[in-house]
């Protein structure tokens, strides 16, 4: 690939995935106060494949270049930022725009990778692991000795949430299907088979008393046994709606329903709480703290990686021309950890 050329996969539409489209152009200059990052490895995230579908709740208008988080090199800076930055590798959060061989960023939102970490490695942590430490630490609070439930524990972010859930000291029950629940054991997770067992019940069997918080990306019905899960004083994390990710209608209605819950939830006279989880809240409001905490839980992850109490799960890596077959392997449910893309 050219490093004179910028390659770029476009969604057009609600299309199946060989519909996206490559596209190719001049490679862009940053503008005051953004860097140019070459690419080295992007992901393909449940988002994305919400967002073919035209599911993802806060999407952008047809048609747009995907890719929710980035890692690469900082090949050029715009004025004002430190020319120090130049060949820094770097990870950043995007929401779309990181399927692409170059993609241009703000300086102040790109968190320097420390050296050992290799660029695919540091890619399965980025929105996987942000996403996963701000909820363990930040919304449920956890500590050692406490029991939680993990659902989708061999997912992307499952699969990192656990692994910061045992090295924090924490009992871990996770729902997966029956090929994952030997690796599951191996890190010390107590699996489920979601599949074949009730859920609802078993956890009951294991956690009598309720677990003190649960991580629940599934949505629907699943949402309110996790709720019923909970011990007094426990903390119930959403996070998504998989379970609604083919359904046709209104993309936010699912979100607005979690939404409802959780505020009725909390406004009951009990002892126990909900809360929905959206890496992007107060960035609007606050975007310096925003970036601080960012930069700070990153920083948290990445060393996490670096002493092994996280392993980067790696499904497959795939050159960023065949984006397509990437995201039909991460919509057939067979693999765990993240799928990759590099240049």
């Amino acid at each position: 690939m050219s490093t004179q050329e910028l390659i770029e996969v476009v969604l057009p539409g609600t299309v199946e995935p060989e519909g996206l489209q490559l596209r190719r152009g001049a490679v862009p200059t940053p503008g005051p106060g953004q860097v140019l990052i070459r690419m080295e490895a992007t992901g393909v995230s449940f988002a994305e494949q919400q967002m073919r579908r035209g599911r993802y709740y806060d999407q952008p208008p047809f048609p747009f270049v995907p890719g929710y988080d980035v890692v690469g090199r900082v090949t050029a800076t715009g004025e004002g930022v430190e020319a120090s930055l130049a060949g820094v590798r770097v990870a950043a959060l995007l929401k779309i725009g990181g399927w692409a061989s170059h993609v241009l960023v703000e300086a102040a939102d790109v968190v320097p990778v420390p050296d050992g970490i290799g660029a695919a490695q540091a890619e399965t942590v980025v929105l996987n692991g942000i996403t996963a430490w701000q909820m363990l630490h930040r919304r449920a609070r956890v500590r050692a000795g406490q029991t939680v439930l993990v659902h989708g524990a061999n997912g992307g972010v499952g699969s990192v949430l656990v692994q910061l859930a045992r090295a924090a000291g924490v009992r871990v029950i996770g729902t997966a299907s029956a090929r994952h629940h030997d690796a599951l054991r191996e890190q010390g997770v107590t699996p489920v088979d979601y599949r074949t067992q009730d859920v609802a019940a078993r956890v009951r069997e294991l956690a009598p008393g309720g677990v003190d918080a649960v991580f629940d990306h599934v949505g629907g019905r699943s949402l309110i046994d996790s709720w019923h899960l909970l011990a007094p004083g426990g903390m119930l994390v959403a996070y998504g709606s998989a379970s609604t990710r083919d359904d046709a209608g209104s993309k936010q209605w699912p979100v607005v329903k979690i939404l409802g819950r959780v505020w009725l939830w909390n406004a009951l006279p009990n002892r126990r709480r909900a809360t929905f989880y959206n890496v992007w809240a107060g960035k609007a409001l606050a975007r310096n703290r925003f970036r601080a905490r960012l930069r700070a839980d990153l920083g948290e992850v990445f060393g996490a990686l670096q002493r092994g109490d996280v392993t980067a799960r790696i499904a497959a890596e795939l050159p960023l021309a065949r984006a397509a077959e990437a995201l039909r392997l991460a919509e057939s449910g067979t693999v765990a950890g993240k799928i990759v893309l590099n240049p």
